[in-house]
């Protein structure tokens, strides 16, 4: 568990354990994208969630009385997450939904965090930051710009990033003082994971049992990358800096792309390949300036 990861020093081990998360987000968004039914796919992804915090919960030391409003407005955040990248994956393509909803993130991470929580930004990092929001940018704009029909799901996607960028800040912060990143995560998986069950059952009735059971697998498979790969960020936060983590964590794009070529059969053409470079570029200053 992400608890018990450090066996290589703090400084280096950040990156690699970002890295990892970014991948493991990639994984379990394509499987999400995937199902016909997106609304049980993410309702399976919660009922993990729900799941394993309750059995981490009994294990994990209590947060700290100050953390709790963290924990809260994580929750609340992390739900209206769920609901807006499930809308963007219902009316747009996962090639342009996923990197436009990750791509605005670490820019507004970057944005807040430095006059908001006072963090400095040295001007490396500041550079590093902006080539890979630039790269981003590319990836999700690759196809050209949305058509007005593609407006909603847009205005979803972007709507998704402000919610990452938000439960980041609030993440970055609440963790440091909880405590227990341990049980910070197991309590934060709890609270979060028993919303959209609910949500999801007033809006199907009955039924929605019907429509979770042939997807239990894959759905379940999903839940589980989701909370392995959020832990892993969350301890990554208790260790580093939160515009740096962000930037890196968007990495995930990347490989969405390369998920989106290979198994969507989407295009990925010479402006996504140029601007998957530019993420890595942007990626290797932010690794070389955080550990020195």
């Amino acid at each position: 568990m992400p608890a018990h990861l450090p066996s290589l020093p703090g400084a280096a081990a950040v990156p690699v354990v970002v890295l990892a998360s970014a991948v493991l987000h990639a994984v379990w968004n394509a499987l999400t994208h995937g199902l016909r039914d997106k609304l049980a796919g993410f309702t399976l992804i919660s009922l993990a969630s729900a799941a394993c915090g309750a059995v981490l919960v009994c294990f994990a030391p209590l947060p700290d009385p100050a953390a709790w409003p963290y924990i809260a407005a994580s929750a609340a955040l992390q739900v209206a997450y769920q609901l807006l990248l499930l809308r963007a994956y219902q009316l747009g393509d996962f090639g342009q939904m996923y990197p436009t909803a990750r791509g605005i993130s670490p820019v507004v991470v970057a944005l807040v965090s430095t006059p908001l929580l006072g963090h400095s930004l040295p001007a490396v990092q500041a550079l590093g930051i902006a080539v890979v929001a630039c790269g981003l940018a590319g990836l999700a704009l690759a196809d050209g710009i949305p058509g007005r029909a593609q407006l909603p799901a847009l205005a979803a996607a972007l709507g998704t990033g402000v919610m990452i960028a938000s439960y980041t800040l609030v993440d970055g912060s609440g963790v440091r003082v909880s405590g227990s990143v341990f049980g910070h995560i197991a309590w934060l998986f709890l609270c979060q994971g028993l919303v959209l069950p609910l949500v999801a059952r007033a809006r199907r009735g009955p039924a929605l049992f019907t429509t979770l059971r042939p997807l239990y697998g894959r759905g379940l498979a999903g839940g589980m990358l989701s909370l392995l790969a959020y832990g892993l960020v969350v301890w990554a936060q208790s260790r580093g800096d939160l515009s740096t983590i962000a930037a890196l964590r968007e990495t995930s794009i990347v490989f969405g792309a390369l998920i989106g070529a290979i198994v969507f059969r989407e295009r990925l053409g010479h402006r996504r390949i140029t601007a998957s470079v530019a993420v890595l570029a942007g990626t290797a200053v932010l690794q070389l300036t955080s550990a020195s």
